[in-house]
């Protein structure tokens, strides 16, 4: 009974359960969530100010965003005080924005930034949408993000990862613009900083040379031209592609219409209404002879403003901070120079069309047609076209329709630049065929550069040929193989060698025979000799005369080295040759005298200091050896031609390649020592025959127009009437230089004239057999002309 009294006490009452767990998993979540939040607005604020504070990649400082059209370009003097020319960032005539008409300003906000008056330099939307759709419904770029994109960040690189930086750099850059700048100044900023090519710089250039007016008068259908053309100025560009163009202008029209800028009856009017450019090309100034000398210049300068930050921690701009470049060039001399290969190149490039007429292959001889269009298609491929649409990802099949396919555009004629249709395919074959020079004149006793013409035209060959190319030196380089010989074995001008055949294994080059004296040999130039030289003193020893005289370049240590296989600079050719003119003493050839600040502070003074390589003995040895070539040797016939009297002291040496790919001529008076190429693009481009190709023929002319604008020129104080000093030992030019030494420390390691006359019986350090291909190449070789055996 009492257990159902206490079951009956528990009726009714409930048990009570475990306590419930509480679910707090959700708070992680959301703590992680704010976590995450906050370190990823860190994180872009860490990013942001990194970049801002130029961490990652430099930077513009804020005066440069303050006043980004501040910009005083580097002046370049001459050592005759004249103004040669100047180190700017562009021509352009700014305009106000009250000039730009309002088509102009719709056009650009309908088709680049609808949003633009509301954002602050970043489009948010933009930048989403161009994520989501990759960028093919528009990019994310504002007007402000492409201003500073041509103000200060350059373009767009292909790597991926460079390319996020930069993006970063550019909202940066445009916010800081947007705190800075009003809309309407950025609006008038982009326009005045847009590069529209043909040396058009900003809106109002580019009005002037596509329509031929002023910014204010353009229509609409020619505001709508330039903002397709800032999508690519070249794709878009209405004188050279006008089909193009007009589709781009018309979709600038349409985003016009959608975005209510323009009605429809507008839209249908410029919408039908063709392109029609009236052409007006702006000769820029800083291109044709003068970019060539700048090119290198900027090089050096560019060298010397590095270590001057490195020394003193502050950094100078050549485009930007006014300073002043004092150089060692003679504006009359460099004028000269200019006119002589102008006056010889037009008739040069006259005979070579003529012979060039009618033949299949122009202008390349021994090629088939499959090395023709090999040949062809590298060029295609190196030019800036091919590069743009390969970027773009365009077959190769399409981009060669689009390289067949006539075009506008300019080439190049010695008569001037003429405007034509033609196919860029046909133009880069045109080119080829244009014949390309260079020459170099140097102080020899200063090393001081008085001229320097690196090619033909800027704008059409952006290729320098005294410092950046180099091309095989033919017989110019045997003064070098000479100058070894008579300092390794105490030979003279008297001193005489075999010109018979010269045989070494399977290598033969044929020879006139007979005895002739040093003189006489290197005066006609005669190959045989040169070798058996090369073999009496050792390659090696003629590779370190010429690394002494400044060559730097590669030379082979085979025989034919002896007859100017290696490939060499004009520069150092100049200077090289200009030693023997300076007592042995090696200046190597400067451009810069001294660099000054605005404020006329001394940021750098070159100090030329020379380098003695041979006995003064020696080096008058050689200028009377090279006197022969004037006088009576293969230079001799085409400087009488030119009217220059043998009684002028000149040392000199032709040079002509195989095939007559490359013409030389260097020339030495005693004051300046002056070098001459003659060649083309492509070493399969040259004249067929050895009367038209030779050095003499091809390079000689310009040195020879030059000398006598600087002989006339008495203000230059070069006369025709100058001597060489002798040394005061030189006794008749024939005595023994035994006993001198080589320069080097030691006796020259001299030979008995036996042993001179009997080459067989001394040993060489050449090659015992250079091998079939040798010997094939000289199958072509014409015996006692100043043609030399190239082995590449």
């Amino acid at each position: 009974m009492e257990v159902n009294k206490q079951n009956t006490g528990n009726k009714g009452k409930t048990f009570p359960l475990p306590p419930k767990k509480k679910n707090t998993a959700w708070k992680r979540w959301v703590k992680f969530i704010w976590i995450g939040f906050f370190a990823l607005v860190l994180g872009i604020s860490g990013v942001f100010f990194a970049v801002s504070q130029g961490f990652i990649g430099e930077m513009p400082d804020v005066k440069e965003l303050e006043n980004p059209d501040i910009y005083v370009a580097s002046q370049i003097y001459s050592s005759d005080g004249v103004l040669l020319g100047k180190f700017e960032k562009e021509k352009t005539q700014p305009i106000i924005y009250k000039d730009l008409p309002p088509y102009l300003i719709y056009a650009l906000q309908a088709k680049e930034d609808e949003r633009f008056k509301e954002h602050s330099g970043i489009d948010l939307q933009s930048v989403a949408r161009a994520i989501v759709y990759g960028g093919g419904r528009g990019g994310g770029s504002t007007i402000t993000q492409q201003l500073a994109k041509l103000l200060f960040t350059g373009n767009a690189s292909q790597n991926r990862v460079e390319r996020a930086f930069q993006k970063l750099k550019e909202w940066v850059v445009a916010v800081s613009l947007e705190k800075r700048y009003t809309k309407e100044e950025i609006i008038t900023l982009y326009f005045n900083k847009f590069d529209f090519l043909f040396n058009a710089n900003g809106i109002e250039m580019a009005s002037k040379v596509y329509f031929n007016k002023k910014t204010s008068e353009l229509t609409l259908p020619e505001a709508a031209t330039f903002v397709a053309m800032l999508e690519n100025p070249r794709k878009n560009n209405p004188y050279r592609n006008p089909e193009k163009a007009k589709i781009r202008r018309d979709v600038v029209l349409d985003q016009m219409l959608k975005t209510g800028y323009i009605d429809q009856a507008t839209f249908d009017k410029a919408a039908a209404t063709p392109i029609t450019v009236d052409f007006h090309p702006i000769s820029n100034i800083t291109e044709g002879y003068s970019s060539y000398y700048k090119f290198y210049l900027r090089k050096e300068i560019d060298k010397y403003l590095d270590d001057y930050e490195k020394e003193t921690g502050k950094k100078l701009n050549l485009y930007k901070d006014g300073l002043k470049i004092y150089v060692t060039l003679d504006s009359k001399m460099q004028k000269y120079a200019e006119e002589s290969i102008r006056e010889h190149l037009t008739d040069l490039q006259k005979r070579f069309d003529a012979e060039q007429r009618g033949r299949k292959n122009w202008p390349f001889y021994f090629l088939n047609d499959k090395q023709v269009n090999d040949l062809m298609l590298q060029a295609m491929r190196r030019t800036g076209r091919y590069k743009l649409l390969k970027a773009d990802n365009m077959p190769e099949d399409s981009i060669m329709m689009e390289f067949k396919k006539p075009i506008k555009m300019s080439r190049f004629t010695w008569a001037g630049e003429e405007e034509v249709e033609m196919s860029p395919w046909d133009s880069i074959r045109w080119h080829k065929k244009v014949a390309q020079a260079g020459l170099m004149s140097v102080v020899p006793g200063s090393g001081e550069i008085k001229a320097w013409v690196g090619g033909i035209d800027w704008q059409h060959f952006q290729y320098d040929h005294i410092k950046q190319g180099k091309r095989q030196v033919g017989s110019t380089f045997k003064p070098f193989v000479y100058a070894t010989a008579i300092m390794k074995l105490g030979m003279t001008p008297c001193s005489v060698v075999s010109n018979a055949s010269f045989n070494k294994g399977t290598y033969h080059v044929p020879g006139r025979g007979g005895m002739l004296t040093l003189k006489d040999a290197l005066a006609h130039s005669q190959n045989p000799v040169a070798l058996r030289l090369a073999e009496m003193t050792g390659t090696q020893s003629v590779i370190q005369t010429a690394r002494d005289l400044g060559v730097t370049e590669d030379i082979s240590t085979s025989l034919p080295m002896a007859l100017g296989a290696s490939d060499i600079t004009i520069y150092e050719m100049v200077g090289a040759y200009s030693t023997f003119a300076n007592y042995g003493n090696y200046n190597k050839p400067e451009m810069i005298w001294r660099i000054e600040d605005a404020n006329s502070r001394v940021i750098k003074e070159v100090n030329v200091e020379p380098k003695e390589v041979m006995n003064p003995m020696y080096a008058y040895t050689m200028i009377e050896l090279m006197k022969g070539v004037a006088q009576f040797g293969t230079a001799s016939g085409e400087l009488g031609r030119k009217g220059i009297s043998k009684d002028i002291e000149i040392a000199g040496k032709t040079g002509t390649t195989q095939n007559n790919s490359d013409g030389w001529f260097m020339g030495i008076v005693p004051k300046l020592a002056t070098g001459a190429w003659v060649g083309w693009e492509d070493r399969a481009t040259h004249f067929y025959g050895t009367g038209e190709g030779q050095g003499a023929k091809m390079a000689l002319p310009i040195w020879a127009i030059f000398m006598k604008k600087v002989w006339a020129d008495k203000s230059l104080k070069i006369s025709p009437d100058d001597k060489f000093v002798k040394p005061s030992e030189w006794k008749d030019g024939c005595s023994n230089l035994k006993g001198l030494g080589s320069g080097y420390g030691d006796d020259g390691g001299l030979q008995t004239i036996d042993e001179i006359k009997n080459p067989q019986s001394v040993e060489s350090n050449g090659p015992k057999n250079s091998g079939k291909k040798e010997e094939n190449v000289n199958e072509n070789l014409n015996t006692g002309d100043d043609i030399d055996f190239n082995n590449k």
